[in-house]
């Protein structure tokens, strides 16, 4: 923690809370936001569906590579420059997505903002724990796991609306107009909250050696997977929307709301329920609780599945359910990756959002396509994302207490 963090933040710390969580919500919502346009993108471009697959993939390939260096670069140049560069080439590339006349150049630019956003998700969570002790740092956490599960749900739902009324380069606008506001808010609000003491050197043989010794430790490894698997669990569904919910659950679009309003709510409760809980049980008794009700629930969506055919009545609670085991436990674990490497808080951010955005392409791009038109294979996909979270966390419990 800076030593002078109570004067870097003249405001309400809940106000810094709300900068930091819009921040990390760039990348999840980029992802989803053109979602619903995908149609109508492949036909105004004259695209092949394998090639509007490259304008996702792109992205969240760009967005994990990235992260590898977000968090190192504000290790040694600090957070603000970092965040900076970040919002305003993700501006740029917003830009190039709107203004895109063919598939290749879009691939380019959602590349390119796939490269850029992840700033934003890394470095705000080095400088929550710059800026709080550990019981106010989960507390803030808690808030912006609110943002940062909300953002998948919502995203489409916007994206949506744009796009029906608008077109599809109306989401591209859109999110110039997010970079644009975020780069304005952080130049004249964000301070820099790297204490110049804990700045690291920029020398490759140095930054080598910092990765070498988090990515060799198991420990740093399981809470990274324990805390980046376990959320495809819910994220596989949110991917499958269309086919879930209009060809499984036969919902008309204008009741696609309800499944969004189900696993909005839950992640708010949980998230809410984290923040309540800091400083009054032990985080490693927090996380149990939240793997455990991720545990029941998923045997309980796949036993329903397998008895019963899907039916929205009971289908979409279990989502919403399984979302609140994951945010509750979500702050907890990341701030104890995070402090695997006080020193280095930057690239452990860097290293755990890459995991993350790792696993989140891998089941966007070959998971979700082979198991989404079967509710069956959806709740055993999710279970098992669940377990390896599990099996993690178990492994090592034992070595953070």
């Amino acid at each position: 923690m800076n030593p002078r963090a109570s004067t870097l933040w003249r405001g309400p710390r809940w106000t810094l809370a709300v900068l930091l969580a819009c921040l990390s919500t760039v990348g999840p919502f980029s992802i989803d936001t053109y979602l619903p346009a995908f149609s109508g993108i492949a036909r105004s471009l004259g695209a092949s569906p394998a090639a509007m697959q490259q304008t996702l993939s792109a992205f969240l390939f760009g967005f994990a590579l990235m992260n590898l260096f977000h968090g190192a670069l504000a290790d040694s140049f600090g957070r603000r420059p970092v965040v900076l560069w970040g919002m305003g080439l993700f501006t740029l590339a917003s830009l190039g997505c709107a203004l895109s006349q063919n598939v290749g150049t879009l691939v380019f630019f959602r590349a390119l903002q796939g490269i850029s956003c992840g700033a934003g998700v890394v470095v705000s969570r080095a400088i929550i724990r710059d800026m709080f002790p550990p019981h106010e740092a989960q507390r803030v956490m808690s808030q912006v796991t609110i943002y940062f599960g909300v953002a998948p749900a919502v995203a489409p739902m916007v994206g949506g609306l744009l796009f029906v009324h608008l077109g599809w380069h109306a989401i591209f606008w859109f999110l110039v107009l997010v970079g644009t506001a975020l780069w304005a808010i952080a130049w004249r609000l964000l301070p820099e909250t790297l204490d110049p003491a804990q700045r690291q050197s920029f020398h490759p043989r140095h930054l080598l050696a910092g990765y070498w010794q988090l990515g060799a430790s198991p420990r740093f490894m399981a809470l990274a997977l324990a805390s980046g698997i376990p959320f495809n669990g819910m994220f596989l569904y949110v991917l499958s929307t269309p086919v879930f919910l209009g060809d499984i659950l036969h919902l008309a679009p204008t009741q696609f709301f309800w499944f969004f309003c189900i696993s909005i709510g839950g992640i708010m409760a949980g998230a809410w329920t984290s923040g309540r809980l800091a400083g009054r049980i032990k985080p490693q008794h927090q996380i149990r609780h939240g793997f455990l009700i991720m545990l029941v629930i998923s045997a309980v969506n796949v036993v329903l599945n397998l008895l019963f055919e899907p039916h929205p009545a009971w289908a979409l609670l279990p989502i919403g359910v399984f979302a609140f085991g994951w945010a509750l436990m979500m702050p907890v674990v990341t701030l104890l990756v995070l402090d695997q490497a006080p020193d280095r808080r930057g690239m452990a951010s860097s290293l755990q959002a890459c995991v993350g955005s790792l696993a989140n392409g891998l089941v966007a791009g070959a998971v979700v396509p082979l198991v989404m038109h079967s509710a069956i294979a959806l709740a055993c996909t999710s279970a098992a994302m669940m377990l390896i979270g599990v099996l993690a966390w178990v492994w090592v419990k034992p070595r953070v207490t």
